[in-house]
């Protein structure tokens, strides 16, 4: 037995991760998440092909996120219990035929349908990070975590302007093909090079899926940040829901190329993924999630100094954009280095129920968005976007007086 164990015992140690693999996780999880954000600044060209009504317009977005919402309750936990690089192969692969799907219909609810699976097979993307914390030692896992997070936000942020410009120069419609033709090559690339990794859970499913219930109802660390997150990403989601339609109403008339540059402006908001991971693993996390949160909001004051219409007003819009995506990457990271310290036989529940909760925030705040701005203009919506993180501060404080 003594052998036995002697055997057993570096298997249980995880592997160091190497840059390269660093690097092509990032640049996967980059890759998936952007499909998630491809249809945000095509709203407009997107709705008018299908018939869709300005209110309805935030469906566009909100379906993606609600496929994504449902997969990380119901296809991210199964991390821990099958072999992750067949399950991510797997998952790529529906977004993959999701994207085809939204190429080529022509009516709505058809493509309302597909923008629900491509939210369903973009959640590879949080098996891959609880991958990557596997493979990091303790000390560096806040590092690494941020790195692949890094890769995300890029994906994130450079898929908006990305979408506009090849619809600028094409159609929407190529936007997806490419898409489609990028995730077939992303499964090739994962299926030859990521190591295997099985877990030691051995649940039926229905037990895995009750085992969450019982994290969500006991573990509070999760709880408090899954809701700190959830007010941040909804008032991003809400800013960039909105954002293209103001830029490309009467006040700025800008084109989709105009909208693809903007755009561009939210790339910068990435660096804050690798500073927040090394500031976490010096244990600092509450004092960064609290100055994010104040970062989010001020973004949204910042839109209201100057006349609309203006060049002032058009760059103080773009330097809200950099300072909200700044605030909400830095505190995700923080609340991932947070929850993935918890434990690594659940790190992939833990992942995927505080992601679904936030990514309900995020739908919320993009369909709540739609609807605010077609009632009163940018002034309502970004009030409404700046109460969001102001809810987390409240939120926020209830952590300091609870230790008092």
């Amino acid at each position: 037995m003594s052998a036995e164990a002697t055997l057993a015992a570096p298997l249980s140690e995880p592997p160091a991760i190497s840059t390269w693999l660093t690097l092509l996780l990032a640049t996967a999880c980059g890759l998936i998440a952007a499909n998630l954000y491809y249809a945000q600044p095509l709203i407009g060209p997107i709705s008018a092909a299908l018939g869709l009504s300005p209110q309805a317009a935030g469906l566009i977005v909100t379906m993606t996120q609600v496929g994504y919402g449902a997969g990380l309750l119901l296809i991210v936990p199964l991390g821990d219990l099958f072999e992750n690089r067949r399950l991510i192969a797997c998952v790529i692969s529906l977004g993959a035929l999701a994207e085809a799907a939204a190429a080529l219909v022509t009516h709505s609810l058809p493509f309302l349908l597909a923008a629900l699976c491509i939210g369903l097979g973009s959640v590879a993307v949080q098996i891959l990070v609880p991958f990557a914390a596997h493979l990091a030692p303790e000390a560096r896992r806040g590092q690494v975590v941020g790195n692949v997070m890094s890769g995300l936000m890029l994906g994130i942020m450079l898929a908006r302007p990305v979408a506009s410009f090849i619809t600028d120069v094409s159609s929407w419609h190529v936007v997806f093909t490419v898409a489609a033709v990028v995730m077939v090559l992303l499964v090739v690339v994962l299926s030859k090079t990521l190591p295997v990794r099985r877990p030691a859970a051995r649940l039926r499913y229905g037990e895995l899926l009750a085992s969450m219930g019982r994290m969500a109802l006991t573990t509070p660390i999760l709880q408090r940040r899954a809701l700190y997150q959830a007010c941040l990403f909804g008032a991003f989601s809400l800013f960039w829901t909105t954002t293209p339609l103001l830029l490309a109403g009467p006040q700025f008339r800008l084109s989709q190329s105009g909208i693809a540059l903007f755009a561009l402006a939210g790339v910068a908001g990435a660096v804050a993924a690798p500073i927040a991971g090394r500031f976490a693993d010096r244990g600092w996390s509450r004092l960064g999630s609290g100055l994010a949160m104040l970062t989010a909001a001020g973004a949204f004051l910042l839109t209201h100094i100057a006349q609309p219409g203006s060049l002032l007003a058009l760059a103080l819009l773009v330097a809200a954009a950099i300072l909200l995506d700044f605030g909400v990457t830095a505190n995700l990271v923080f609340g991932q280095r947070a929850i993935f310290a918890l434990g690594a036989e659940h790190r992939s529940r833990l992942n995927g129920l505080y992601m679904a909760t936030f990514f309900a925030g995020g739908a919320v705040g993009s369909a709540f968005g739609g609807w605010a701005f077609a009632q009163g203009g940018w002034a309502l919506t970004s009030w409404v976007g700046f109460a969001l993180p102001v809810a987390a501060l409240l939120y926020y404080a209830t952590e300091y007086a609870t230790e008092r």
